[in-house]
């Protein structure tokens, strides 16, 4: 009986050495679908456990930078992947595409005002519009230089809200707050009894998602499982199930 539960008592030991929590920062837009993904590894990986931190692509790169403690970074453009690279803040080879989006222009459920097309956002009706903030929230980017090029953006800027995140736009518009903004087709899709779709909005550049492991992180090994697993079927099954494309 002695062996017995002295057996079981470092089967106990060894399962809670192997334990690891794995700490991802990811886009804000991510956040519906990596809390399933997240939820999927973790039973298919006893004992470990995913810690997400959900906000702008472009601070999220920024707390790396300062030495916050990550395991993998999932960015909603190129751009904040860019400059975590820049920094050499990434696990050489570890950088992959996993999913792609689109852009929308969205209004209220019960708008104020009749909007149908783009370039409706210019009337006079129109008077607070949200987008992300370029300078740091990639949908922000993704919106602006898609207005610079139906030759919008001149029109449209006196009237914008920016928001901090993707998510805090879908916020403003699904409360009423403002009379039109710019999202992902996912986001538009988890609060489609509040907001409706006018039109997609193409982009110069596509929409993509790419994630990496953090050179520095405290669990760089169990970083890399998880980012495998996000790029496995049933990563991208998951992926699908809330609107996400394939890169």
């Amino acid at each position: 009986m002695l062996k017995a539960s002295v057996a079981v008592v470092l089967a106990a030991c060894a399962a809670s050495a192997s334990a690891t929590d794995i700490t991802v920062s990811a886009a804000a837009s991510l956040t519906n679908a990596f809390k399933e993904i997240g939820a999927a590894f973790e039973k298919e990986h006893a004992g470990d456990k995913v810690l997400f931190n959900f906000a702008a692509s472009d601070p999220l790169v920024q707390q790396i930078s300062k030495g916050a403690p990550v395991d993998v970074f999932a960015s909603a453009d190129q751009d904040a992947m860019d400059k975590a690279d820049k920094l050499n803040l990434l696990t050489p080879g570890s950088r992959k595409n996993f999913a792609s989006n689109s852009l929308v222009l969205i209004v209220p459920e019960h708008g104020k005002v009749a909007v149908r097309s783009l370039a409706d956002v210019t009337q006079p009706g129109v008077a607070r519009i949200t987008i992300g903030n370029p300078a740091s929230v990639p949908v922000g980017r993704y919106t602006k230089t898609a207005l610079e090029n139906t030759k919008l953006w001149n029109l449209v800027e006196p009237k914008l809200i920016l928001g901090t995140s993707v998510r805090q736009c879908l916020d403003y518009v699904a409360r009423g707050e403002v009379d039109a903004g710019f999202v992902y087709a996912t986001d538009a899709a988890i609060v489609k009894d509040k907001v409706n779709v006018v039109a997609t909005v193409p982009t110069a550049t596509p929409v993509t998602y790419p994630i990496a492991v953090i050179a520095a992180g405290p669990q760089a090994a169990a970083g890399r499982k998880f980012a495998d697993y996000v790029q496995s079927s049933t990563g991208q099954a998951i992926l699908a199930k809330y609107g996400f494309g394939r890169p």
